[in-house]
């Protein structure tokens, strides 16, 4: 597998190197009504302005990042609360009964037939 991905690679890097040097003539790029010119060949006009949208993109990104790390945070903490450790998959119902109706017993829970059904 890992001969696979260096041939794809490879050919991805021998793809974007044809692209460039057939990219090689000059452009005028005009900023702000013609105020700014900037020339340059176009491959580097392009790829620096592929780098800028990638920029924008991943902060674009940042603030949901942010709140996706506090959330995860706080889900932690609930874990840790309960007293169940962080990091472990749940296994489903205990096979000890004792546990088994220590969680049937506790608030919230739909098997008394103590809350009301979801959706009235």
């Amino acid at each position: 597998m890992r001969i696979l991905s260096w041939i794809f690679y490879i050919l991805l890097f021998v793809l974007a190197l044809a692209f460039a040097l057939s990219n090689t003539e000059s452009v005028e790029v005009r900023f702000f009504a013609g105020q700014a010119t900037w020339r340059a060949p176009l491959v580097v006009v392009l790829l620096s302005f592929l780098a800028a949208g990638v920029l924008l993109g991943l902060f674009a990104c940042i603030p949901s990042f942010f709140r996706q790390r506090r959330a995860i945070a706080g889900l932690r903490k609930e874990l840790k609360a309960v007293g169940r450790p962080v990091g472990t998959p749940d296994a489903g119902p205990s096979p000890d009964p004792a546990i088994r109706a220590e969680s049937a017993a506790s608030p919230g829970s739909s098997a008394g037939g103590a809350s009301p059904p979801l959706g009235v």
